[in-house]
């Protein structure tokens, strides 16, 4: 994953922020908007780009881009940077490789001990029962 072109292709937008802020919250536009489009990045080899594409579905646009934004801060150069990083960790997330769970069997003891607790719950139960 080369981080210096994953900069060069990305594309701000900057809009007004939603929610309380008074004057300043309605005529500055501090909410920054990112869009990366993967599809057609070169920032990335095949296989990691396919790794991305699959871990990232349902993130992903029909075209095949990510779309991010932060307002967080009322400065708008920190809430680009904010989106950027959000962007660069959840790429860096999306491209390494899920592990394959292994299977393992039920330990021996493990079994014992729920049969064993079962039978007690069982007898319990039929000592409650009325006898003639």
């Amino acid at each position: 994953m080369n981080v210096e072109q994953i900069k060069n292709e990305v594309t701000f937008k900057a809009v007004a922020s939603s929610g309380p802020g008074g004057q300043h919250a309605n005529k500055v536009a501090t909410k920054v908007q990112l869009e990366f489009d993967v599809t057609n990045s070169y920032a990335f080899a095949e296989a990691e780009k396919q790794t991305i594409l699959e871990n990232l579905k349902s993130q992903l646009t029909q075209q095949g881009s990510i779309k991010i934004s932060c307002q967080e801060s009322r400065s708008q150069a920190k809430n680009k940077e904010l989106v950027l990083k959000k962007l660069i960790n959840l790429l860096a997330g999306a491209s390494q490789r899920k592990k394959k769970r292994k299977k393992t069997a039920i330990p021996k003891i493990a079994k014992l001990k729920r049969l064993r607790a079962k039978k007690l719950n069982s007898e319990k139960k039929q000592n409650r029962k009325f006898k003639y």
